[in-house]
């Protein structure tokens, strides 16, 4: 599922940070733009939100122009009060949906939602939609760059498709380490330049894994990404999702302004935990933030890294402090994963390990959710039937 590409026109920054909540609230991933974007940006809004609570006539005049330059374009008009006349002027002037200020979150959403069905519906013929997938530590050494690396070489590998692994992690990512590769360029490159960014320049940027995956290497600095990079990150995601089919954030285990822009851009937010009281106590706070922060809680995924027959904690103690059901589960191998860090190749181009075949079961479940789910209950069906025979022979 692609971002929605939306727009806040209004005078009032409150507002502004009001609707920019709701709209990232729902299930469907939203990217704000800015009023003012660089030169030769040219991305055309899939939704803008049209403040006219104050001066009426002014904020027609907007919805006018708006539908007037971008003809697809969703507009939305938020006034302080449904009168009859406004909402027919309204819609004559050019909005699509009409909304009283605070705006109802669950029809807000209702709206969202049909905006991105009619922009799929519009695409259909075209390729499929970008996929975002965020991996989030819920502590230092989790595996967390482990997982996202291993899945994102299985992603290239399995599909053939554009794929590309962005190290987010403020000074010295591991990403490409873990991957053997030396970078010549990183993702502080990518910021600074977004205002010149194009496919070939994007493809300068960017090392190349003998799988045919595409790394964006981590910063080499260790401020950065900061707080003033979040704008930039944000918009660095619309370009990677218009080039790649699929993008692949390690995100590290902090909550930062960065890290909350991709959280916002994920169409899955995958929080790597281990069996122990720190991860799952921090797990349980990512998960509460994630919430806070109005990102839609049905894209969070929980993955357990590391489990043993003698887990610390069981897995059904961990889903109940989580609210969460466990999504997959990653052996304990310490052996194994070592050996392919230090050699700077991925597990599933190593060996048969029964942590490689994890990490392939994952990632085609990530490819192809109901094949899988269907393959699962046939197996069970099968497996069923094979008891009762036995009991009844």
């Amino acid at each position: 599922m692609a971002q929605l590409a939306a727009l806040v026109v209004t005078q009032d920054d409150e507002f502004k940070r009001q609707i920019g909540q709701v709209l990232r609230s729902g299930g469907v991933p939203v990217g704000l733009l800015e009023d003012r974007r660089p030169a030769g940006d040219q991305t055309v809004p899939d939704l803008v939100v049209v403040d006219i609570r104050g001066d009426v006539p002014s904020g027609l005049a907007v919805i006018e122009r708006l539908r007037a330059t971008h003809t697809t374009t969703a507009i939305f008009a938020v006034a302080l009060a449904a009168e009859p006349d406004l909402i027919l002027q309204a819609m004559r002037a050019g909005a699509n949906e009409f909304f009283m200020w605070p705006v109802p979150e669950e029809s807000f959403q209702g709206a969202v939602r049909r905006t991105h069905t009619r922009r799929e519906s519009a695409h259909a013929s075209a390729k499929p939609p970008s996929v975002t997938l965020v991996f989030f530590g819920a502590k230092g050494g989790a595996g967390t760059t482990t997982v996202g690396v291993n899945c994102a070489v299985e992603l290239a590998r399995l599909t053939k498709r554009q794929t590309v692994v962005v190290d987010l992690k403020p000074g010295f990512g591991e990403v490409a380490l873990f991957l053997g590769v030396r970078p010549r360029f990183t993702v502080l490159d990518a910021l600074e330049n977004l205002h010149r960014m194009d496919k070939d320049f994007l493809r300068e940027l960017l090392a190349k894994h003998k799988s045919g995956l595409d790394i964006l290497a981590g910063s080499e600095q260790f401020e950065r990404p900061g707080a003033a990079d979040a704008g930039a990150v944000e918009e660095l995601f619309r370009v990677l999702g218009k080039s790649h089919d699929y993008v692949v954030v390690d995100a590290g285990n902090q909550v930062n302004s960065c890290s909350i822009a991709a959280l916002y851009a994920a169409d899955s937010i995958f929080v790597v935990a281990n069996p122990d009281v720190p991860s799952v106590r921090n797990a349980q706070r990512l998960v509460d933030k994630v919430r806070q922060l109005g990102v839609g809680g049905e894209r969070i995924r929980i993955l357990l890294n590391r489990a043993s027959d003698q887990h610390m904690i069981a897995p059904k103690q961990i889903e109940t402090a989580l609210g969460y059901g466990i999504h997959h589960t990653f052996p304990s191998d310490y052996k194994t994963v070592s050996t392919a860090l230090n050699s700077g190749v991925p597990l599933s181009l190593t060996n048969n390990s029964e942590i490689a075949a994890q990490f392939d079961s994952f990632t085609r479940h990530i490819i192809s959710p109901g094949e899988v789910a269907d393959k699962a209950a046939v197996e069970k069906r099968r497996a069923a039937f094979s008891f009762s025979f036995s009991f009844l022979s």
